[in-house]
């Protein structure tokens, strides 16, 4: 309704709106700094001022609500007014001379909002509108109205109109910080060793990496940068380097082209800019002139000689893929380096479990959320999940539409996509690479995700269950032949690649030769061949036997000469999905159907018999016996070195090594993940002194020591798995905090509790059929998956589908055989 006639008198308007606006003014607020506005985006859905609802901003949170949402947030806090925002998205009107005539209703785009790229600005304009909507009668009062409305109310729709984004903070914030010009670079000395760098076909100059390669820019030497965790990288020889020499520049090699390179700055600790680049670079003989770089539509991949035929084949490039429209067939906009999330979420939404526990419980959870929404898990989910589910923001084009775009050859233009924006801004809040506007690993997101749909999912349904599963280690004394049964918890299956079954071994042995012959001559390197693994070879693999170096046999209580380990899938929990991560620069054949009943767990046989449970005697040295002094414990720095140096605490990344028993990064870094809540996280390692006299031997146990807390580490294994934290606790106490016997005291004591019985009748229940389909898989293009582009391929109603971002297609040759990531489903359970 508007409450103004055309024929009413300013005096009159002025009076009606001053009684009407009275009772509501303590309750309208001007956004001050550091108040964010959302104008541009529902909190529940995907709206927008282009919808065609519009959008409602409530003048007291400064929360955007869509049509369909805003009389919720009206019912829960009683605020009635409302600024509601509406874009209208028109084409042109062509004159008499064929040339465009703008028209605005309002004269011009007032609202400070990004235009839609989808809608070419030349043939499109923009009329924005804006009125306040008082609840719940749904008066409406144009604006602007400046002379009619109370100051305050001014003042606020003003500050709303141009208030930035509300993620332009956490952006500036997350982005990389603007590059200054390095100290060295002008004073920078070069040797004159006769040192000549080839224009390709680098290598470390310690070892056999060839990527993320880095040239010192004082003696020409080419050495490996920072291992990354996804097993690429480089092996440090770079940093290692400088700490001998204290040669402060290095370029990273593959980061040339006419346009400039990546330079490091050893001694400033971050990347700089070199002025001189140029001559520092001609002076070990590159021509930065004659280095060129290949890009592939918006993402750029920064390698002089790219394959350039993976991301073809990947993408299915040069194909007419025919797109998709409706329900589960939505794309997500590229935020820029987004597209590892988007491939993730692609593919958890395609997941029943994921559908039902978010989308199908979608009123429930909306009507149940916090006065702030974008800032809930289950909120933000559920508002994923239906985006991408509904088809409200896949629908096809008209057909008059349709037959416009062809004679265009605009027909791409038409699948928009939705925007994750406030989505990655939740699930990324705190964490150091996340937050960046940087290119993820798409395995470490969804492990991220997993995490936390875990700790949000508290006394409702944990979708991420379907991940879960048990694996049995078994490690044998080769001595004594008794062996040790032991268990944890784990969300992937994580395939190596047995390079030596290669099914193409000629070809490469061929390519190398030729690789070698090009290196030494420095010419450019032939076309790279990808290795063919078998994938029943990569199985195989998985299952071999390792020797375990510095094994502590209880039974010989000293280190054996040699132990082997077996890692076995166990099924006393049913899991109903199962992915595996493969190498992503290789060619696996891939199974559309696995039966993984040759890796069932078997437990303790007959004839076994198990290693005695004792605790290995802590070793004091001889020089520091009888003294009074505090246990140091051995620490791997090389790893706390690598989770420093990706932003976390010091002492956090210490802990994180101790505490996974130096086994490494990849280990430390699930421990960061799991506890980087906590409130002690940062704080400096406390290791108890085994030297004071009042403390019991740790090799033998005490009635005083059962009676103990059980270490929370075993408490949160366990409570991972879905147990109640009180039955653990139970379990570890009467097993003397032995895991594996804790975990079968549960299954053997389901009484304690009704949860505890429920969950033991869930555990108990083994599946009938171990086999399991294909139904997604994510591929990545790049030389390593911290950078390049991912997409997502997924199988659904018989037919695949690739995910490009915010394109959707039907596939016509899904490349199975080059994929990172595969999703696997039970087919008893489908």
């Amino acid at each position: 309704k508007n409450i103004f006639g055309a024929s009413s008198r300013n005096v009159k308007m002025a009076t009606d709106l001053g009684e009407l606006l009275v009772p509501y003014m303590p309750t309208i607020r001007v956004p001050r700094t550091g108040d964010r506005v959302f104008k541009s985006e529902c909190a529940f859905s995907y709206d927008s001022p282009e919808s065609e609802g519009g959008l409602y901003v409530c003048l007291n949170s400064f929360l955007g609500f869509g049509r369909e949402h805003v009389e919720r947030h009206y019912r829960k806090t009683g605020q009635s007014v409302y600024m509601h925002l509406k874009r209208h998205v028109k084409e042109k009107a062509t004159g008499a001379a064929g040339g465009a005539i703008p028209r605005r209703r309002n004269g011009k785009v007032f609202l400070d909002l990004e235009l839609n790229r989808d809608f070419n600005g030349g043939d499109y304009e923009y009329e924005d509108e804006a009125k306040l909507v008082i609840f719940p009668d749904h008066f409406e009062i144009p604006l602007p109205n400046i002379e009619e409305l109370p100051a305050l109310v001014t003042i606020a729709c003003d500050a709303i109109l141009n208030a930035p984004s509300p993620y332009k903070k956490q952006e500036s914030d997350s982005w990389e910080e603007e590059i200054q010009v390095s100290k060295h670079a002008r004073s920078l000395t070069q040797q004159e060793n006769g040192v000549r760098i080839p224009p390709s076909g680098w290598k470390c100059a310690k070892c056999e990496m060839r990527e993320n390669l880095w040239l010192n820019l004082t003696d020409g030497s080419v050495l490996c940068g920072k291992w990354f965790f996804d097993g690429s990288g480089g092996n440090g020889h770079a940093l290692e380097h400088y700490k001998k020499t204290n040669f402060p520049l290095a370029v990273k090699l593959d980061t040339v082209t006419p346009d400039g390179a990546d330079v490091y700055s050893f001694d400033e600790e971050e990347a700089v800019l070199d002025p001189h680049i140029s001559e520092h670079l001609l002076h070990f003989g590159i021509d930065m002139l004659q280095m060129q770089r290949t890009e592939n539509g918006h993402h750029t991949d920064n390698h002089v000689q790219p394959r350039v035929s993976d991301w073809e084949v990947i993408q299915e490039a040069g194909l007419k893929l025919k797109p998709v429209y409706g329900s589960g067939y939505t794309g997500i906009k590229n935020l820029g380096n987004s597209c590892y999330l988007s491939t993730t979420m692609q593919v958890l939404f395609s997941i029943p479990e994921f559908q039902r526990a978010y989308v199908g419980n979608l009123q429930r959870i909306f009507d149940y959320s916090p006065l702030d929404p974008t800032q809930d898990f289950n909120t933000q989910m559920a508002k994923l999940g239906h985006g991408l589910l509904s088809g409200q923001y896949s629908k096809p084009p008209m057909k008059s539409e349709l037959i416009e775009q062809v004679m265009k050859e605009d027909y791409k233009q038409q699948q928009r996509g939705i925007s994750p924006k406030m989505f990655k801004a939740l699930v990324s809040k705190g964490h150091p690479e996340f937050s960046s506007n940087r290119q993820q690993d798409a395995h470490e997101f969804l492990l991220h995700l997993i995490n936390l749909v875990e700790r949000n999912s508290s006394g409702s349904e944990n979708p991420s269950d379907v991940f879960r599963f048990l694996v049995e280690e078994r490690v044998q004394c080769c001595q004594t032949q008794k062996v040790r049964y032991t268990q944890r918890v784990d969300y992937l299956m994580q395939l190596p690649v047995p390079l030596e079954a290669a099914s193409n071994r000629e070809e490469l042995i061929a390519y190398e030769s030729k690789r070698k012959e090009a290196e030494e001559n420095m010419r450019p390197p032939p076309e790279p061949v990808r290795a063919r693994i078998p994938f029943t070879a990569c199985l195989q693999a998985f299952t071999e036997p390792e020797n375990v170096p510095d094994f502590w046999s209880s039974a010989l209580q000293a280190k054996s000469a040699g132990v082997n380990t077996f890692l076995f899938v166990i099924y006393k929990i049913a899991f109903k999905n199962l992915f595996f991560l493969c190498a992503t620069d290789v060619s696996i054949d891939v199974p559309d159907f696995l039966d993984l009943n040759r890796l069932r767990a078997t437990g303790l046989q007959a004839g076994e018999e198990e290693l005695p449970d004792l605790t290995p005697p802590i070793v004091i040295p001889e020089d520091t016996r009888g003294e009074n002094l505090l246990n140091t414990p051995e620490i791997d720095e090389s790893s706390v070195m690598q989770l420093a140096e990706m932003g976390f605490p010091l002492e956090a990344c210490r802990k994180a090594v101790y505490y996974t028993g130096n086994m490494g990064a990849e280990m430390a870094f699930n421990w960061i993940i799991a506890h980087m809540e906590e409130p002690d996280f940062a704080e400096p390692l406390a290791v108890p002194t085994y030297m004071e006299p009042d403390l019991p031997s740790p090799s033998l146990p005490t009635t005083s020591a059962l009676d103990n807390q059980p270490p929370e580490e075993s408490i949160s294994i366990l409570t991972s798995m879905g147990f109640p934290r009180h039955h653990t606790i139970q379990a570890l106490k009467a097993t003397n905090n032995n895991l594996e016997r804790a975990l079968d005291w549960i299954f053997t004591h389901p009484d304690c509790e009704e949860e505890s019985e429920a969950m033991s009748d869930t555990a108990d229940t083994e599946p009938n059929d171990n086999s399991y389909e294909l139904f997604a898989f994510i591929s990545h293009m790049g030389a390593s998956t911290m950078s390049g582009h991912y997409v997502c391929h997924i199988k659904k109603e018989g037919r695949w589908l690739i995910y490009n971002d915010h394109k959707v297609c039907l596939s016509e040759r899904p490349p199975k055989d080059l994929g990172y990531m595969y999703f696997y489903r039970r087919l008893s359970s489908c």
